[in-house]
């Protein structure tokens, strides 16, 4: 009567295999790690930096555990693992003198790091363990304001440049021309200037809106012109964006393994670097500026320039990241503020190229820069942490205006990182660290101790009711309860979540949760005992009836849980990514696991007297009165 199919036994075999492979990387522990990073834009680190590494330990005596190349996206990282915390200090000082010629100008950052000691085979099948949240494992927590006025500036700057720079180009002729707020408005002698300026302006910007204006007296012909609502939240959201990209590859500096960037409401940032206890460190960084520039070479110098080559007055020497030497003016052409876009393409030729749009005004002084020095270099210098790097120094072939192309970048690789450079070397607007916290290594480890301590007490206390109170039927419901801690652990190390404190609090509260509903199971089949069914017959109904109530409590219970991950933020929707996966392991496990156990246990007796399922209390005739 009580027999699963075949299927479905191997399908819980399944289920319970997965749990196993994904939960047992957490118990592996970590290993002390040296992490090599590029400390300059023109350095990418490959995959052949490995080679390099095992090298130079080896020549230093020392032994790692393994070394292999990690690609986030940003950029490359070459890690290497140790026994032990003393092989790791000097394994970075033996790698600092290897990779670095010159200390004061360091080409490759490294820093120390934690790696899981989870076995290859495992980490092949993507079985890792989970983060750990800063307040278990300690670190920094800023929460960064975003000036986005200043993002506002920098674009209606830009508008006002484009439209006297669109209006001079097609002589439309105007009374004046200024910036009020976020509208730019323009006055002209007549109608018809102002319908000239209309048609150009509406051909050459889609995202503007033009208004007509006229003075009190109405002799006035006046423009207004503002972006468009789609096109002000593009503005914000895109600046925002790009300082989450140029702080994504700063905190790499820091080997933090699993850093937390993302944006906050409509104008917050908040960096999270567990593991990292030097602030001030981490305030450098994070707050470094990083500048633009396009540069003209020295037209004075003549022949081969070298390391010994006479600098000019007025002009600097720098080394491209070719070797070669370049003697470049102190004058900029233009600077990052002039660039509104950069984005990897293809040439004429179709060969990978970047493509780069100024503003007004940039546009103007490249035109001016550019018309008499067809055939000849300039060079685009991206300055951090006071020295220059040229990341490339192209031939100019046409005069360069609003819009132009940067060839011969050999590769689509190459394409993607110098456009992403150009648009992301600097932050796009300034940032202020409004909130600041440092929560230390041991009280995260006081953190983990008292979370599982909770929960295992927690888990405990629950077995031991169950137990006493139902018997095997608690057994059972106990071995349900252990199998949905499994899978919830399982699903959350797949997901590689962060795991923090409030989502220890949502792991206990669906180990609750999922207690009840064998709770429900149990009582459910008791009451079919109490009204004389046989027990294989309350089994099946006690399991049946049980289901509709289970179901309901839960997917209410889960209705709210994703309005919290839909409109929360945070801790918030940590807990609320847990406790919707805890709802759903648990419907699994106490139901279908937990009837398979019984049904496995039970159901092979075709002739059942009685089941283990703790006092069956019938009243009284007179309780009944």
């Amino acid at each position: 009567m009580n027999r699963y199919p075949l299927w479905k036994y191997i399908l819980i075999l399944i289920a319970l295999v997965f749990g196993a492979i994904y939960t047992v990387p957490n118990f592996f522990g970590e290993s002390p790690a040296v992490q090599v990073s590029s400390a300059k834009a023109t350095v990418k680190v490959e995959s052949d930096m490995t080679s390099r590494v095992e090298k130079a330990l080896q020549q230093a005596g020392l032994k790692s555990k393994d070394i292999f190349y990690e690609n986030n996206g940003v950029q490359g990282t070459v890690r290497a693992r140790f026994e032990d915390v003393d092989t790791q200090f000097k394994a970075k000082s033996a790698l600092e003198k290897a990779l670095n010629a010159d200390p004061t100008d360091p080409t490759y950052t490294l820093a120390f790091n934690l790696l899981s000691n989870t076995p290859k085979w495992l980490q092949r099948l993507h079985a890792l363990p989970m983060y750990l949240g800063l307040d278990l494992r300690g670190g920094v927590h800023f929460l960064m304001q975003v000036d986005t006025k200043a993002v506002m500036t920098k674009r209606m700057q830009g508008l006002l440049s484009s439209v006297r720079s669109n209006l001079r180009e097609k002589e439309v002729r105007h009374a004046g021309l200024s910036r009020e707020g976020d509208q730019i408005k323009v006055k002209f002698r007549d109608a018809e200037e102002r319908g000239k300026a209309k048609n150009v302006l509406t051909s050459q910007m889609a995202d503007v809106d033009l208004l007509d204006t006229a003075g009190s007296d109405g002799a006035d012909f006046g423009l207004q012109i503002s972006l468009k609502p789609k096109a002000l939240k593009e503005v914000i959201s895109e600046g925002i964006k790009q300082n989450i990209t140029a702080l994504s590859k700063r905190v790499n500096e820091l080997g933090v393994a699993e850093p937390i960037i993302q944006q906050q409401g409509a104008d917050r940032i908040v960096v999270q670097l567990p593991g990292v206890q030097d602030v001030a460190r981490a305030k450098s960084i994070i707050n470094r500026l990083a500048t633009l520039e396009v540069r003209l070479l020295d037209e004075s110098v003549i022949g081969a320039v070298d390391a010994n080559t006479a600098v000019p007055y007025g002009s600097e020497k720098f080394i491209s990241n070719r070797g070669e030497y370049l003697i470049l003016t102190k004058e900029p052409v233009i600077t990052g503020d002039d660039i509104t876009n950069a984005t990897s393409s293809f040439d004429q030729h179709q060969q990978p190229a970047v493509s780069v749009d100024l503003n007004g005004d940039g546009g103007k002084k490249m035109g001016n820069a550019t018309s008499s020095r067809i055939g000849k270099r300039m060079a685009i210098v991206l300055f951090e942490k006071g020295k220059g790097e040229v990341l490339i120094a192209p031939t100019i072939n046409d005069e360069l205006r609003n819009r132009f192309i940067i060839t011969g970048m050999g590769s689509s690789s190459a394409a993607g990182d110098l456009a992403l450079l150009l648009r992301a070397g600097s932050l796009a607007a300034p940032m202020e660290i409004i909130e600041e916290r440092t929560i230390g290594p041991q009280l995260g480890v006081e953190n983990i101790k008292q979370g599982r301590n909770s929960t295992l007490y927690g888990f405990a206390a629950i077995a031991v009711f169950m137990m006493a109170y139902y018997l095997m039927f608690g057994f059972f419901s106990v071995l349900a309860l252990s199998f949905n801690l499994l899978l919830l652990v399982a699903v959350l190390s797949l997901m590689q979540a962060t795991l923090t404190l409030p989502g220890i609090a949502a792991i206990a509260l669906a180990l609750g949760m999922a207690i009840d509903a064998n709770v429900l199971i149990n009582e459910r089949i008791r009451e079919e005992l109490r009204a004389g069914k046989a027990p294989q017959k309350a089994i099946e109904e006690g399991f049946d009836h049980a289901w509709a109530t289970i179901l309901d409590s839960n997917v209410t219970t889960l209705i709210v849980g994703l309005a919290l991950l839909v409109f929360g933020s945070g801790a918030i929707r940590g807990f609320a990514v847990v406790h919707c996966l805890g709802i759903v392991t648990s419907i699994f496990s106490s139901v279908f696991v937990s009837r398979g156990v019984v049904n496995l246990w039970y159901g092979r007796k075709k002739k059942l007297a009685s089941i283990s399922i703790g006092q069956i209390w019938k009243p009284t005739e007179n309780a009944l009165k």
